[in-house]
């Protein structure tokens, strides 16, 4: 999409004009291109309370939304001199989850891509990791309290004629802080293609983890040294 940066710039400025901003004298204004061609536009907003106040971007955010969604191409944010004004931190961030890394925000001597303006940004891409359909499965909500008790035990199995990997979570003899809980398996781990992955399911439910590999031999793969009787440390293939 062709960005035709100084109509942007004009309704950055626009928007500047109608800013609110009687404690700092410092109106912004923001002009944001979406991928459908319209332009939002927002302007800085303050409050006697001053924490409370509102940057620009969080009124082209608001629009951006109460206009029809979509995403941002290109943004343009200006100072009260209708100069090029760099988006701060947190604006950063609201900026990159509605145009993501690719989104460029006009600067000098050119314009610069989210992905430099917030590099290693975390996003919605990172709750997907962890809520998504390929997510480590979650502790549930029932056994939450034995999070970081008990040992997994990781181990090979076969599913349709292929070696997959799986787990199962245990409250186990010599596991620190179990006392006289009763001993027996907590959760049973689903089947995972690679025993990092079962790995990564145990982690998330305690430090201890021990891999069984095909041979029925032990490997610790949990945290710290591994406990008596288990003299190998499990390396990932």
């Amino acid at each position: 999409m062709e960005i035709d940066w100084p109509a942007l710039r004009a309704a950055a400025i626009e928007a500047m004009r109608h800013a609110y901003a009687p404690y700092s004298d410092f109106p912004v204004g923001v002009a944001g291109l979406v991928d459908d061609g319209r332009v939002v536009v927002g302007c800085n907003v303050e409050n006697a309370s001053y924490g409370v106040g509102l940057c620009a971007e969080c009124g082209l955010v608001s629009s951006l939304h109460a206009t029809g969604g979509g995403r941002l191409v290109a943004v343009a944010c200006v100072d009260a001199n209708g100069l090029p004004l760099m988006p701060c931190g947190r604006c950063r961030q609201l900026l990159y989850e509605h145009g993501g890394a690719e989104c460029l925000v006009e600067a000098l001597p050119r314009p610069l891509k989210m992905s430099e303006l917030l590099p290693n940004a975390f996003g919605p891409d990172d709750i997907e990791k962890v809520t998504g359909p390929s997510a480590v499965p979650a502790v549930p909500a029932q056994l939450a309290k034995w999070r970081g008790r008990g040992t997994v035990f990781v181990h090979p199995d076969l599913s349709g004629g292929e070696q997959v990997w799986t787990g199962y979570w245990e409250r186990s003899a010599g596991s620190p802080g179990e006392g006289d809980a009763e001993k027996g398996i907590l959760e049973e781990g689903p089947n995972f293609p690679t025993a990092s992955a079962a790995v990564t399911w145990g982690l998330t439910r305690t430090p201890r983890v021990v891999v069984v590999d095909t041979e029925g031999s032990l490997s610790w793969a949990g945290e710290g040294e591994p406990p008596e009787g288990i003299g190998t440390r499990w390396e990932q293939a």
